[in-house]
């Protein structure tokens, strides 16, 4: 009976432990954003892959937003990726979006550079710069498959002439010059 106590007791106290770490989690990882501050605006990707709902957006590196939503357009087959930026971070309209990875391997986020323009992105606004997610794979595939790389640029570069040319047998030596006084 005192072994199932102290196991109990052990128990509970890994479970509160873990609890903690789970709350510390979530709130590090600023999941409990507050959709009801801030703004949504839209951005077009033709290829997002890399990211999903939650994804950072950040401009300069520091975080700003996440992503609200994706879908695909019906029309054009892009993906719609909509960005909640916090209400303390005003976006100019002209400003770009890309998605990049901070790493060759790491999770992907939105990156938006800013603009100059003085008018400001507002709710339901659209970023129409962006550029898409390259994946690792795709530029491998196109460089072991566009007939490139190191040894085939090599061979397909004209051979050099081994020396400068030489001048022919029939042109006449150049004077010498006079002699100074």
């Amino acid at each position: 009976m005192q072994k199932n106590a102290i196991e109990t007791i052990i128990g509970a106290a890994v479970l509160a432990v873990a609890a903690g770490f789970v709350a510390f989690a979530y709130k590090g990882s600023e999941m409990s954003i507050d959709r009801s501050s801030g703004y949504t605006v839209k951005a077009k990707f033709a290829n997002a892959t890399g990211i999903n709902t939650g994804s950072d957006v950040r401009i300069g590196g520091i975080k700003v937003g996440t992503v609200s939503d994706m879908q695909l357009d019906s029309k054009t087959y892009d993906a719609l990726v909509y960005l909640h930026i916090n209400d303390k971070t005003k976006v100019p309209a002209d400003s770009s979006a890309a998605i990049v990875g901070s790493g060759l391997l790491s999770d992907k986020f939105v990156q938006i550079v800013p603009g100059g323009d003085d008018a400001m992105l507002k709710e339901g606004g659209t970023i129409t710069f962006t550029q898409s997610s390259v994946s690792l794979e795709e530029l491998i595939g196109k460089l072991m498959f566009s007939g490139g790389g190191v040894d085939k640029g090599d061979k397909s570069a004209p051979k050099a002439q081994a020396s400068p040319p030489q001048p022919s047998a029939s042109a006449t030596p150049a004077p010498a010059p006079a002699p100074a006084h």
